[in-house]
């Protein structure tokens, strides 16, 4: 049996740089990781193999990143960890010893019980190359697809497999009011439907899905609402949940998201295992309550976290903002933390600035867009909650300092008068600045209503 200081169970957006952390903080540390995977898929590309990108094969993290840092690799699923005695067993009989164990083992798509639920071709997006082939392939013989849910995954699937296959005609149906709701305010889904529907696909909102109808292939479906839609071809779209069955044989603590539970450096009830990413329980940054975000940008930073933190703790997790960003017909949609709705849902009282402009300047240089932002603040401490963001595609590096803001609890002031960079070929105007006009029209808001 060999040993190994670190051992890392799962080989995607945790577990790389959970492991290449652990190697960064200590180099003289052997770090290992296990992963069941032949092939790794980089998950926020899988929408693209429908379209742009053009194959699964096309879309993967290369091994070289792991011996590139010194990493083993053994790729077995793990089937028992012995917590007493630091011992992971693999499918495949091998034993290994650990110092300490991270636990990345990501989460499953969601799968509704939903009547006809099982019938042929109808799929969820699974990060797995031989499934997703499997998908490509039924799409060439398929005529009505509908995609169910409109969040990032629908949206984005839709628009890609519109762009492989122009005919095929596309339908999302959405049980909420607008795609994209639970993370835009409702004039930027507003665009985003108008995108969607310029490009020929249809969308359904407002709608539930109450059965798959056909006989062993799907070829239909029945809405609460009464109405029926052709399906030849399904895809299901509407979130993940956790992997935690390792852990729960394991006997660590399940949260109420039924997450990995884990403190703020991502240990969990066990002290020499840590967790990170979408298999762990998260808290919001703004009230310390249970989330069930599951991003890809969270679970690295889970994941450098927990990595710094196996022999001596030097980070914490201040919870999750939550930035999301998208392209739809060419063009970006970004947010980070609160909208302006679900401010006023957690009961702040909050103000707004605005401001839209071309992101060059002049207007004539090449790459000229117009480029919107919209920047809500709590009114009593002008404390910035969150930002989005919608036009041209530099908004979506422009989100990342919104989320930073938000991180370092900057208020408009500070937004307002930070200094900036600025270029003609690169950014919008300094007179122009989307940021700092936002957070300006913000403090001319706060003092109109101060009278």
């Amino acid at each position: 049996m060999k040993n190994y200081d670190v051992v890392v169970i799962g080989g995607s957006a945790a577990g790389i740089p959970a492991a290449i952390t652990a190697k960064r903080h200590y180099p003289n540390k052997s770090v290992l990781l296990i992963r069941k995977e032949r092939r790794v898929l980089i998950p926020c590309g899988i929408p693209y193999i429908f379209g742009t990108v053009g194959t699964p094969e096309k879309n993967l993290v290369p091994d070289k990143v792991l011996e590139k840092n010194g990493i083993e690799l053994l790729i077995d699923p793990v089937v028992h960890i012995d917590n007493k005695n630091c011992i992971v067993e693999t499918k495949a009989g091998k034993q290994v010893r650990y110092g300490k164990l991270v636990l990345a083992t990501g989460s499953e798509p969601m799968i509704p019980p939903i009547p006809g639920i099982d019938k042929g071709n109808i799929f969820s997006i699974k990060k797995d190359v031989s499934y997703l082939n499997e998908i490509i392939h039924a799409m060439e013989n398929a005529s009505n697809m509908v995609i169910v849910g409109c969040g990032f995954i629908g949206v984005e699937l839709a628009e890609e497999c519109k762009r492989r296959n122009k005919n095929l005609n596309i339908t999302i149906v959405e049980m909420m009011q607008h795609c994209l709701q639970l993370v835009y305010d409702k004039e930027f889904c507003l665009k985003a439907e108008e995108t969607l529907i310029n490009q020929g696909i249809n969308l359904m909102v407002d709608e539930k899905v109450e059965s798959f109808t056909g006989d062993d292939k799907v070829e239909g479906i029945k809405l609460k609402s009464g109405k029926e839609i052709k399906a030849d071809m399904v895809i299901l779209g509407i979130g993940a949940v956790s992997n935690v069955e390792l852990a729960k044989k394991t006997g660590l603590e399940i949260g109420t998201t039924r997450s990995i539970m884990v403190n703020r450096y991502m240990q969990t009830s066990d002290p020499n295992i840590f967790a990170c990413g979408d298999c762990t329980e998260k808290v919001s940054f703004f009230d310390g309550k249970p989330s069930t975000l599951k991003l890809a940008s969270i679970a690295t930073m889970e994941a450098r976290i927990a990595g710094a933190n196996l022999f001596a703790s030097s980070r914490l997790s201040m919870g999750v903002i939550g930035v999301f960003s998208t392209t739809l017909g060419g063009s970006a949609f970004a947010a980070a933390g609160l909208t302006e709705g679900q401010a006023q849902k957690q009961g702040y009282n909050i103000v707004v600035g605005e401001s839209e402009a071309i992101n060059r300047h002049p207007g004539g240089m090449p790459g000229a867009e117009n480029l919107k932002v919209k920047l809500i603040f709590e009114a009593g401490t002008q404390i910035i909650l969150g930002g989005q963001v919608c036009g041209a595609k530099s908004g979506g590096e422009l989100i990342n300092a919104i989320s930073a803001f938000v991180h370092q609890r900057m208020t408009a002031n500070d937004i307002a008068t930070f200094q900036l960079g600025t270029h003609p070929a690169l950014t919008a105007s300094p007179i122009a600045y989307q940021l700092v006009n936002a957070a300006e029209i913000a403090i001319k808001q706060l003092k109109m209503k101060r009278g």
